[in-house]
């Protein structure tokens, strides 16, 4: 057995998914483990993403109480399975993005992996996207690599589509290398109108979305961001879509019931993927959906309908249970760092060439 776990904590902010899997002759996930999210943690990294006063004391305040979030989580995965530490090879920890901007050169993750590797005595390998970036790429996604090894089985067109905050796709096919590319919001803004508007975290398998109509006036002036007209390599955050660009567009326009509001939202995160996989890679036949928003069910219907000539279904339709896809990826990730296998795809993020990503910190 070859064990490694892995740490996501994604755009959505709303807890920390580790992963425990064998990599033995095949890719196989043993236990899993979710740690919420505290709100105070959770408001002070948003706030990160943004510029304000003592940020750097503050991000390496928060990023030391994401490690020992972290830290705890794992141990208890490790509990759980009655393992110890040094049965573990290493932790894949993705760390926390609080700033992405490739095309000033930069992405910042973060995440003290100095300490991830003092709490729990385990390697620990992390900042798997600035060499990336550093060779001319966009340091995301980089998830296209793993999708390839675990979801390649001699489908002629195959998609895999991770809808977290964010939402990107993997195109698969047995002629070429892996594609791939963020195609634009995914829950990001569906959870910011409903916290706002209801103050819940998000909206349950899209409910709130389903009982309002979508306004064709606001999709349009949504669908209009320059990101949308461009083709990849790509990839976007926070830093482009957010709440005050929801609201910029909001103010401009005349008044929305906020449930049409929310539904229109659904609509761009539906219509933007389905455009983007037909304008890439037009006879799909099947399209794999994982992450959260493999749970909302008005998505997943809404997909069906757009994408009518593809088979839309959750990754549990592979045997990977969704919600596991992405920190599964980060123990894999962590594995290819320490056997030096390049792991970025420059087919994806538009590199100089292949790379090895991540940084090693020993037990």
């Amino acid at each position: 057995m070859a064990l490694y776990i892995g740490v996501m904590s994604g755009t959505s902010l709303d807890g920390l998914d580790i992963a425990l899997i064998d990599l033995g002759p095949s890719i196989k996930l043993l236990g899993t483990h979710y740690t919420p999210m505290p709100d105070a943690l959770r408001s002070e990294l948003l706030g990160l993403c943004n510029s304000g006063p003592d940020e750097i004391a503050r991000s390496a305040i928060a990023e030391n109480q994401w490690v020992k979030l972290a830290a705890h989580g794992i141990h208890s995965l490790l509990n759980q399975q009655q393992l110890s530490p040094t049965d573990i090879r290493a932790i894949g920890s993705h760390g926390q993005t609080i700033r992405h901007e490739p095309a000033q050169g930069f992405t910042v993750q973060i995440g003290n992996p100095a300490l991830l590797a003092e709490l729990t005595q385990i390697c620990v390998v992390s900042d798997f996207r600035r060499r990336d970036v550093a060779a001319g790429g966009q340091g995301a996604p980089l998830v296209p690599a793993f999708h390839e090894a675990l979801f390649t089985d001699g489908v002629g067109y195959r998609a895999v589509l991770n809808v977290g905050g964010f939402s990107n796709l993997s195109l698969i096919t047995s002629e070429n290398p892996v594609a791939g590319f963020d195609c634009g919001p995914g829950n990001v803004l569906l959870d910011a109108w409903i916290q706002t508007q209801r103050n819940e975290l998000y909206d349950r398998n899209g409910q709130w979305a389903a009982s309002g109509k979508v306004d064709p006036l606001l999709l349009s002036t949504l669908l209009s961001d320059p990101f949308f007209q461009t083709k990849g390599p790509k990839s976007t955050g926070r830093e482009v879509f957010n709440l005050a660009w929801l609201n910029s567009h909001l103010d401009a326009l005349p008044a929305f019931a906020a449930e049409d509001v929310q539904a229109t939202l659904l609509e761009l995160t539906a219509q933007t993927i389905a455009q983007s996989l037909q304008a890439a890679q037009p006879h799909t036949s099947e399209l794999l959906v994982c992450g959260g928003g493999a749970h909302n069910s008005a998505l997943m219907a809404r997909l069906a309908q757009l994408l009518e000539q593809t088979q839309v279904d959750s990754t549990q339709a592979k045997g990977v249970d969704p919600d596991w896809v992405e920190a599964m990826a980060f123990a894999w990730l962590a594995h290819c760092c320490l056997e030096s296998i390049p792991t970025n795809r420059p087919s994806v993020t538009g590199a100089r060439g292949l790379r090895i990503l991540g940084a090693i910190y020993p037990a």
